[in-house]
């Protein structure tokens, strides 16, 4: 059993404590009460006979010490190191943080978001030349290939997906149409709707909008997949049985991705013309065989090559951001959510960007 903590007053070696016993919690006794009562000169406090000593023990220490600014000797290395913590934990505690100017706040969340910006970026292209390397592994390998997987990612990507990108690509034909007629109505040139219609469908809005809505509905569900089992630790258990995630999980969605991407950016394109001439035979008088037979004529190849050279590049850029983003969930499942959204607008964002420089880029070799 522990003896009592106590100690005794030295006035000939310089005003010294020596304490003996325990310096715990369940042995202080009314040891703080006789420290407070304490009105010697007090030069130095020496711990060497102490049997024990706790943290409750070593803040009375402190605080005597502090307060009669006395030296502690006779510490072992365990007793130096929680005096050092201790002392470390002596420290005022701020109640209310300091007001911070508007402009300080403002200027601070934007260099933060700059910052997360850049860092986010980087870590979107380290993913991008890991899951190149995995694709490379794979071919190298071929029998590791997840034939399997890349069919079911097929079938979530591309033949779900085909109902709501016909009904979206008929409407946006419409929209099109009609708007096109109508200013074009103006000059009596409602005839050029058919151009409008085709060319922009082709060249743009049909990869575009495609990719958007597959951003949206595959890129949130690779986010999503990848970071429920990054919280459930079946990642972790992937690498520990040797199976590499890049290759088992994030290559067979890149793939599905950027094979089918084309494909349905064709069939938006296709149902969008059709949306199209639904409206110009309908409002315009316009019969479906003359706007077969004007979209021909009007509209080039390049069109259709410019849209095909676009779709795979997005479809990678939407798997790989959606697989980066779940593969960050560290901590809890609102991780998830975050991770999800932020891979659906990042996703877009890069979309957007990588389009206006594709047109700047087919414009200056003469696709335009």
């Amino acid at each position: 059993m522990n003896a009592k903590a106590d100690y005794q007053h030295d006035p000939a070696d310089g005003g010294a404590l020596r304490f003996t016993g325990s310096l715990s919690l369940a042995t202080l006794g009314d040891l703080p009460d006789r420290l407070d009562r304490e009105d010697s000169t007090v030069r130095r406090i020496d711990l060497s006979q102490v049997d024990r000593i706790d943290t409750v023990g070593a803040w009375l220490i402190h605080r005597f010490a502090a307060r009669n600014d006395a030296a502690i000797d006779g510490l072992d290395d365990d007793q130096r190191h929680l005096f050092a913590k201790v002392t470390e934990a002596d420290q005022p505690v701020a109640m209310r943080p300091k007001p911070v100017s508007p402009f300080a706040r403002v200027a601070g969340e934007v260099g933060d978001a700059v910052v997360a910006t850049f860092q986010t970026l980087y870590g979107l292209l380290g993913f991008m030349g890991a899951t190149v390397l995995a694709g490379l592994a794979v071919i190298r390998h071929p029998r590791r290939f997840r034939f399997n997987a890349v069919v079911h990612e097929f079938e979530t990507v591309g033949v779900s997906a085909l109902a709501i990108i016909g009904l979206m690509s008929f409407l946006i034909g419409i929209v099109i149409a009609q708007q096109g007629a109508v200013q074009l109505r103006q000059f009596g040139a409602e005839v050029f709707t058919i151009n409008l219609v085709g060319r922009l469908t082709l060249r743009e809005l049909g990869v575009l909008m495609t990719a958007i809505m597959v951003a949206g509905r595959s890129g949130s569900a690779f986010a999503a997949q990848l970071g429920t089992m990054k919280l459930t630790e079946e990642i972790d258990a992937m690498r520990v049985i040797g199976v590499s995630p890049m290759e088992a999980l994030v290559v067979p969605r890149t793939i599905a991705a950027v094979t089918l991407m084309p494909l349905l950016g064709f069939y938006s394109s296709l149902i969008a013309m059709i949306g199209g001439c639904f409206l110009a035979a309908v409002s315009l008088g316009i019969p479906p065989v003359t706007f077969i037979a004007r979209i021909r004529e009007v509209v080039p190849i390049t069109d259709l090559y410019v849209g095909l050279i676009k779709a795979p590049v997005f479809g990678a850029i939407i798997a790989i951001a959606g697989c980066f983003q779940g593969m960050q969930v560290k901590s809890d499942a609102e991780q998830v959510g975050l991770r999800t959204t932020a891979a659906v607008v990042q996703a877009i964002f890069l979309v957007i960007v990588l389009d206006a420089f594709f047109a700047v880029f087919f414009t200056w070799i003469g696709w335009d």
